[in-house]
């Protein structure tokens, strides 16, 4: 998994060819913590065809405001920069499966 923030979002999300998804996260939240391993295990799977990063919200304020993430955790969906697909809160890993594969 990429750990991206302030500093290098451009460069590892919104400058990257094909799919990203970004788990916008924090520390002290729970669902994240059961979130997390889905999408390691994800990251893995998916190598070569889809970028999987983390983004604590709390390392990367700018970046978490800039689009406009209020609760975590959240996952936004990029394609060559550009928003494509989000969830909030914790899903199963079976539909976030389906939403990578209708975007790949």
């Amino acid at each position: 998994m990429v750990h991206v923030d302030d500093a290098n979002f451009a460069t590892e999300i919104e400058q990257a060819e094909g799919l990203a998804l970004v788990d916008f996260s924090a520390a002290w939240c729970q669902p994240c913590k059961k979130l997390e391993p889905i999408l390691e295990e994800l990251g893995g799977s998916y190598e070569g065809r889809a970028i999987v990063a983390h983004c604590d919200v709390a390392k990367a304020p700018k970046t978490a405001q800039r689009f406009g993430v209020m609760s975590v955790p959240t996952v936004l969906f990029f394609k060559q920069g550009q928003i494509i697909d989000r969830f909030v809160g914790l899903q199963p890993r079976d539909k976030i499966v389906l939403m990578i594969d209708k975007h790949l």
